[in-house]
């Protein structure tokens, strides 16, 4: 077997040209397109780099809405890297680490949420251009916040209304909605998220998708800290990814918070119970990791201590995938999920 067919799981007849959808080049949003590449900053921007993975990666993923969160720009981008890396035969064709993460998040949410007989608050932290609210049939019971800078949820909104719009079958799956304008680096987040309606002593879900490790070292542990304390209040689940060291190191102008280990951070500030996954590993594989060569699964060889790869020298680079979760009574029993429509 050569590695074009055992490494990366894209379909061999996946199109050439990038077909874009003509609502992205409608009257009413193309200015907002303009107004994310002229305005935002790469923060903002990370948002629609992560839909464009969504919607590039759709043999594997379900979201009808992602090309229209994403935006031309970010879909022709990601496109032609991956073109570029099909063409190289690459062993990691672009996107595939942000398909593993958004496929490991959509089942741990359905897997949380089951344990939790179906309802649950789900809180989005730097939600970005997140659609599960709208795509996840498990959230059917559940109350949804989704935590960001208004101007991105303002944009975001005024693109949801015209995909909505535009497509009868487009509807919200999750039981409600809330969008809360606010600043996880500011300390007034969670006032502002008590007052669109979330309970603290409710049954919660916090997820923190490709955000943490923008944050700073006193901004991240703040956040995880209040996260944190309402393990004393309900059952809380909190999943996230985390970088290592190593990782912060490929930007260290866009990349600051890390934790080499985090399944050591998380019990110390109260979560009773931590299962840490790195991409490749059997809940984080999702077909996509067939290669034994590739980046991901021979990082899974070396110890998480060994910080320099000793084939090539070169960083060892880890994204950590963690479920930690903690309850006043401090135990958790989890059972298996039912199907969940992703």
């Amino acid at each position: 077997m050569d590695r074009s067919e055992q490494g990366n799981a894209f379909p061999e007849d996946h199109e050439p040209e990038l077909k874009l959808p003509h609502l992205l080049f409608t009257e009413n949003v193309r200015p907002l397109y303009a107004k994310i590449v002229n305005e935002w900053d790469f923060l903002k921007k990370s948002a629609c780099q992560t839909a464009a993975g969504r919607a590039l990666w759709k043999h594997v993923i379900h979201d009808p809405l992602a090309h229209v969160l994403a935006g031309e720009t970010y879909l022709r981008n990601l496109h032609d890297k991956i073109m570029k890396d099909r063409h190289n035969n690459a062993r990691e064709i672009s996107g595939v680490i942000l398909a593993v993460r958004t496929l490991w998040f959509d089942s741990k949410i359905e897997a949380v949420i089951d344990s939790l007989g179906g309802a649950a608050q789900v809180v989005l932290l730097g939600a970005g251009m997140d659609s599960r609210a709208y795509r996840l049939s498990c959230l059917k019971e559940s109350d949804v916040f989704e935590v960001d800078f208004p101007e991105v949820l303002q944009v975001k909104a005024a693109l949801l209304e015209e995909a909505l719009d535009s497509t009868e079958h487009l509807r919200l799956m999750a039981k409600s909605l809330k969008r809360v304008s606010a600043d996880i680096r500011e300390n007034d987040w969670l006032e502002k998220l008590q007052i669109s309606g979330f309970v603290p002593e409710k049954n919660t879900v916090w997820v923190l998708e490709g955000i943490i490790y923008y944050l700073s070292n006193s901004q991240a542990m703040q956040v995880l800290r209040i996260v944190g304390e309402k393990c004393t209040l309900a059952h809380t689940v909190l999943l996230a990814d985390f970088m290592n060291k190593a990782s912060t190191t490929l930007s260290s102008s866009t990349y600051h918070f890390y934790s080499d280990w985090p399944d050591h951070l998380l019990p110390s500030i109260g979560f009773s119970h931590v299962k840490l996954s790195q991409i490749g590993d059997p809940d984080a594989h999702f077909g996509l990791m067939h290669d034994p060569l590739n980046l991901f699964n021979k990082l899974r060889n070396l110890p998480r201590s060994v910080e320099t790869h000793p084939d090539d020298g070169t960083p060892c680079c880890r994204l950590y995938l963690v479920q930690a979760s903690g309850s006043p009574n401090q135990t958790v029993s989890m059972k298996a999920p039912s199907q969940c429509s992703i």
